[in-house]
């Protein structure tokens, strides 16, 4: 399972780049702007060939699912905790959670197909009741994209859920994140500070095709 986050600032030909990686096969396209405001995420959405909607997960305006096919909705670590998690206290049910969530979007549950969320501690994923589709958790390696973030080397093979290694993946080091227990990759500056993106995919895919 292959999971491509947006670059945080525009880079050129971004959008051209990304429809070619989804007819590629790309599945999974986390949409995390934090530049950009409600209407640039819109903008953004619609620069996507409509028939590739149903890939793309937002992080930060969840109410685009009731403007967009999306594919599902990812919490980041603060709100998560402040939605999800607190929510649970109340002694509801993951599901009764997400349907009052849904309602506060003024969607229905159903438009709501897949939720993530992000993590930085193995032990708060592993303790986290919350019922996700699967969870994104790093930095696994020192991150390109973030100068200074350190990698740990989590190793979750210990742990029975759908877990994305993320931090500092590229292409040569696919084989060491399985070891370490993850299911898939999030990957970031691996694609988009790489001059041939496209060519980085495909080695990416067919290492999970074998």
């Amino acid at each position: 399972m292959i999971v491509l986050i947006a670059p945080e600032t525009d880079v050129p030909n971004e959008l051209e780049t990304l429809n070619h990686l989804f007819q590629e096969g790309l599945e999974y396209y986390h949409l995390r702007k934090p530049n950009k405001d409600y209407a640039g995420h819109v903008a953004y959405m619609n620069g996507i060939d409509k028939a590739y909607h149903n890939r793309v997960v937002v992080h930060l305006y969840h109410r685009l699912i009731a403007d967009f096919d999306l594919k599902g909705i990812h919490f980041q670590e603060q709100k998560r905790r402040e939605v999800l998690e607190k929510g649970a206290l109340d002694e509801k049910t993951p599901d009764t959670v997400m349907q009052h969530y849904a309602a506060s979007l003024e969607v229905d549950r159903s438009k709501i197909k897949s939720i993530s969320s992000s993590f930085h501690e193995p032990n708060e994923l592993q303790g986290c009741n919350f019922e996700f589709d699967y969870h994104l958790l790093s930095p696994v390696f020192s991150s390109i994209s973030k100068k200074g973030y350190e990698g740990r080397g989590f190793n979750v093979n210990h742990i029975d859920k759908r877990i994305i290694g993320m931090g500092g993946v590229t292409k040569n080091n696919l084989p060491e994140i399985q070891k370490l227990g993850f299911r898939g990759v999030g990957v970031l500056g691996g694609i988009w500070n790489s001059k041939t993106p496209i060519e980085e995919f495909r080695a990416m895919q067919e290492f999970y095709r074998n």
